[in-house]
């Protein structure tokens, strides 16, 4: 039903424009099994005209021929060529083209789309809006107000429109243009690369010129709302239009002239720029940073235009050049002779001639003349920006063709289909390939490709004009952080100068002074006026700064492995690892001999493997405290030291229970056996794990921020939470090493050949000195040093363990091998 009273209503709207149009055949056609519609701005303007209203209308003119919109349409017919010469793509389907001029109008694109949907014919019936389309798809239009039109109209019939050079960010919804695409990327991208750009560069104080169009309002509000994000100031915005009267531009140039802002952004479409430029050159103004948008920041005839000079340094973002393998060969083949009947060839000619075929004489137009010998912006191939979209946006519709007919024929049907409009829409959707310049192309849900840009910085070329200079790239699709990436050295500003400009309202406050807004100004404007009295302090995690007018983070303290004292713990840490690793190796290779097996080889390798525990939970200290680091180090150091004590005091009560059992009539060996062993290391260790897990539970160490310590720096440390929970684990293993030294030393004097007892004795006397020396460099050690006396004692009592009851035994092993026998073990001193 709603397609029904669409269809009506355009009916009527097409007869009301017959009425005031005669309309015009496609200036350009070729019939084919799909045809494709295309809509250009062939001719700048349409010559307005008033209609009496008494007799028929004659048809629009339409006036000031344009080389580059021209070099569109080819660069489409070119394409087209080209994806029908493909075997690979559409095979066996050949694609025709209508090509329609909107001169520039508004009414003539929304006149040009509606002939492109329903055919031309000279009167309508009611059927007129119910046949097929003539076309598919409608590739246009290069501006974004017509193509605006354009959408709102072939939108309801679902015929798609897809743009080469529309840009406007309102485009983008779904709700009113449902079935537009584009190759070009939304200004909505531009509008923040933009702004990006000019924080980028320090500019916070700007002037805006744009176009009195959709694509001027559209993009220069999106510039705003994001200037304003990033803390830039607009002085002025001033809007222009190419139709606007000579005293407009002088209005605008005044307010240019007037302004304190050392850059001006314009956003501004070509046709609206040519007559800015035009009254600046006259006024000579020099002097300003331009940054301007894609629409004129590549026009090689602004750029090549010697009166235009003072737009040298200018930047801007353009979209990425591509190159295109044969189309020079193609545009320089285009004559007039090829459609004899067809006027706009001649028209074409003519202008690139600069010659007439109603002139016979000097001055006229023989059609000998050589294309390849001109060099003007048609025959230019070496800035294919907007043309490479017109590929782009042909190939695009053509590969969903492809993917269509490719399903009708998997389909296996009978009945041979064709595509339709709402057909090449909804596969429009997902279509995704691979252009042969390498880009990948596929659109969003709105429609739109992924934003990528060159910046380009106009410099001066040799022959007086400017060149464009590739000197960074804005990419949407990066992390937002590497978005824009600029070559600054390779930048020349305004006046050809090395120099950045500064464009600021007010200049930084100097030290001692603070910032004053002016009444009625934007914030970028202040005054500068001295602190008074009324000084106010900082907030605790921050301090001020030498000149004490800005509160500044304190810098935060903490043991890093970045360091050099950690970089050396952990070392030494590697090292008793790697040490003891060893040790258990070579236990292993003589793990049959006496003095392996006298010194219970099963308590030996538990006692190892605790070590390395030891050694690795130093590692624990080391880094930035976190909540789980907290409670991992104090634990770890606990629990693991109860298992190496715990195998050490194993091992004594051993060696005395051992010369007790060689006593007659004694049996306590049968007490003290390996099972027994390690149901006394599981034990003792299960102590320390209960008392762990207590403390964990009731109140746990946290990652704390000492404050109090140092008034310029934070200590970030971990709380002990329950002091309680910590010195009972400290005092438990110091219970358990001063059992077993006080065990050791009474054992110290048997009369073994090798005795253990000794070496546990000197090994546990080091422990206990370790950690009797620990407790008061632990409380008076500030900051990091505090972590660092603790890893130090950790590191240094597992050393001394380690050295202390394994380095003998290594010794006799790997230097007197003749003393590891059993007469040796069991003999007396």
């Amino acid at each position: 039903n709603k397609v029904g009273i669409s269809a009506k209503y355009l009916t009527s709207l097409f007869q009301l424009a017959l009425k005031i149009h005669n309309p015009a055949l496609p200036l350009l056609s070729t019939e084919r099994d799909i045809n494709i519609g295309a809509i250009f701005s062939i001719h700048i303007s349409a010559l307005l005209k008033m209609h009496p209203f008494t007799s028929k209308p004659e048809p629009t003119t339409c006036a000031s021929f344009s080389l580059r919109e021209f070099k569109f349409a080819q660069t489409l017919i070119f394409a087209i060529e080209e994806i029908n010469n493909n075997t690979q793509l559409l095979p066996g389907v050949s694609l025709g083209y209508k090509i329609y001029d909107s001169c520039g109008s508004i009414a003539q694109a929304i006149f040009s789309g509606m002939a492109l949907m329903n055919g031309y014919e000279e009167t309508l019936s009611d059927t007129s809006c119910s046949r097929p389309p003539a076309v598919n798809a409608i590739v246009g239009e290069s501006n974004s107000s017509p193509t605006i039109a354009l959408a709102s109209v072939v939108g309801p019939f679902s015929l798609p429109v897809i743009s080469h050079f529309a840009t406007c960010a309102c485009l983008s919804n779904r709700k009113r243009f449902a079935s537009f695409f584009r190759t070009i990327p939304s200004d909505y991208y531009q509008s923040r690369a933009l702004a990006q750009l000019v924080k980028h560069f320090g500019w916070t104080w700007v002037g805006t010129v744009r176009s009195r169009s959709d694509y001027g309002n559209n993009g220069i509000a999106a510039f705003e709302e994001a200037a304003k994000q990033v803390g830039i100031c607009i002085e002025y915005s001033e809007t222009i239009l190419r139709t606007d009267p000579q005293e407009q531009f002088l209005k605008t140039l005044e307010v240019i002239k007037k302004g304190t802002a050392k850059v001006v952004l314009a956003f501004v479409a070509l046709r609206d720029f040519f007559p800015l430029v035009n009254v600046i050159a006259q006024h000579n103004i020099t002097g300003i940073q331009w940054v301007g948008s894609e629409s004129w920041i590549t026009s090689r005839t602004i750029a090549e235009t010697k009166e235009y000079s003072f737009l040298s340094g200018a930047v801007g973002f353009a979209i990425a050049n591509a190159k295109l393998v044969g189309l020079r060969e193609f545009l320089v083949n285009v004559h007039p002779d090829q459609e004899p009947n067809n006027e706009l060839l001649k028209e074409f000619w003519e202008i690139a001639f600069q010659c007439s075929f109603r002139i016979s004489s000097n001055g006229g137009c023989t059609g000998s003349e050589k294309l390849a010998e001109l060099q003007n912006e048609y025959t230019d191939v070496s800035e294919l920006r907007i043309a490479n979209k017109v590929y782009t946006a042909v190939y695009a519709i053509a590969h969903t063709l492809h993917n269509i007919l490719k399903d009708f024929k998997s389909s296996n049907s009978s009945k041979v289909e064709r595509p339709t409009p709402q057909k090449v829409l909804e596969y429009m959707r997902d279509v995704r390939f691979t252009v042969k310049t390498g880009e990948d192309i596929f659109f969003d849900a709105s429609g739109d490709p992924v934003a990528r840009y060159d910046l380009v910085n106009w410099q001066p070329a040799g022959n007086g004009g400017l060149q464009f200079k590739h000197v960074g790239v804005y990419d949407s699709s990066l992390p937002s952080e590497k978005h824009l990436q600029v070559n600054q050295e390779n930048v020349l500003w305004a006046g050809n100068s090395g120099q950045l400009p500064v464009s600021v309202c007010s200049e930084t406050c100097p030290p001692g002074t603070r910032k004053a807004v002016q009444k009625g100004r934007p914030v970028c404007c202040y005054d500068c006026i001295a602190y008074s009295s009324d000084c106010f302090p900082c907030d605790l995690e921050y301090w001020s700064n030498e000149s004490k007018d800005r509160c500044v983070l304190k810098m935060v303290e903490f043991l890093s492995y970045t360091e050099i004292m950690g970089m050396v713990l952990c070392i030494f840490s590697f090292i008793g690892v790697l040490l003891t690793a060893m040790v258990s190796f070579l236990f292993y290779l003589h793990k049959e001999t006496p003095i392996v097996r006298a010194n219970n080889s099963e308590l030996s390798f538990l006692l190892l493997f605790s070590l390395s525990l030891c050694f690795l939970c130093s590692l624990t200290f080391i880094g930035r405290p976190t909540e789980w680091s907290c409670m991992l180090r104090h634990t770890a150091f606990g629990i693991t030291f109860v298992l190496c004590i715990s195998c050490v005091l194993g091992k004594t009560i051993v060696v005395l229970m051992a010369f007790r059992a060689t006593l007659p009539g004694s049996n306590v060996m049968k007490w003290f056996g390996p099972l027994q062993q390690r149901l006394s290391v599981v034990s003792l260790t299960l102590i320390q794990v209960i008392i762990c897990v207590i403390w964990l539970t009731i109140s746990p160490p946290f990652p704390y921020m000492n404050l109090s310590y140092y008034r310029e720096k934070i200590i970030l440390e971990c709380n002990l939470g329950s002091a309680l929970g910590f010195w009972a684990v400290l005092g438990y293993t110091g219970m358990l090493s001063i059992l077993c030294f006080v065990l050791a030393f009474l054992a110290r004097k048997l009369p073994d050949n090798f005795n253990e007892a000794k070496f546990i004795t000197f090994s546990m006397l080091i422990f206990c000195a370790v950690w009797l020396t620990f407790i008061p460099a632990y409380v008076s050690s500030p900051g990091k040093f505090t972590v660092a006396v603790e890893i130090f004692a950790i590191l240094a009592s597992s050393f001394g363990l380690l050295f202390c009851i394994f380095a003998p035994k290594c010794y006799i092993i790997l230097l007197k091998p003749e003393k590891n026998t059993k007469k040796q073990m069991m003999g007396k001193s």
